[in-house]
């Protein structure tokens, strides 16, 4: 049982049974979560996915790092771990699978930041049916609750529900034909 971890509660330091090193939990952490939030970010687009999936990738990394690995290492698991993650995420969200994700951390967010997604976000929704273009539209581009815009459509809140996960299935469907 070689490198298997376990938590002394005395420190805020991960020991291996078996190693001399300690690894250094916190530091690990310091070090990379900005990266990988921004990675997730860029992917998901919302904060609250992203700090979910963040703190997912984490948590899958933690039992499997091992003492000895660098800094750069470690950085490398923890983006092949949130490959993993977001492709998991994906497949769970919309049912489609996700076979690539760009290396490059440090360009992701700025990459998004500089795109103006109105131009596409427009085009994709002009492919879908007009109820699931509306539901969007009321939802992520009026912010409208869910109440508000079953109210608008004129059909129940759960149903609304129902056509707003079928229109973003749709619509990432449509967006991966249309990729820029």
């Amino acid at each position: 049982m070689d490198n298997v971890p376990h938590r002394d509660d005395s420190t805020d330091v991960l020991h291996l049974i078996d190693g001399d090193q300690p690894l250094d939990w916190e530091h690990v952490y310091r070090d990379n979560v900005t990266s990988i939030y921004r990675l997730v970010y860029s992917r998901v687009g919302n904060q609250a996915d992203a700090e979910d999936l963040t703190s997912q990738v984490f948590l899958e990394a933690l039992p499997r790092l091992r003492s000895s690995a660098s800094g750069g290492e470690i950085h490398k698991y923890l983006v092949a771990t949130a490959r993993t993650t977001l492709a998991s995420h994906w497949r769970r969200r919309f049912g489609i699978q996700v076979t690539t994700i760009d290396d490059n951390l440090a360009s992701a967010a700025e990459d998004v930041a500089s795109i103006d997604p109105l131009p596409r976000i427009r085009h994709v929704l002009a492919k879908l049916p007009p109820n699931y273009r509306r539901i969007l539209e009321l939802r992520f581009l009026e912010r409208c609750s869910v109440r508000e815009a079953a109210a608008s459509m004129g059909i129940s809140a759960a149903n609304a529900r129902v056509v707003q996960h079928r229109a973003l299935r749709r619509a990432a469907e449509v967006g991966l034909e249309v990729a820029p």
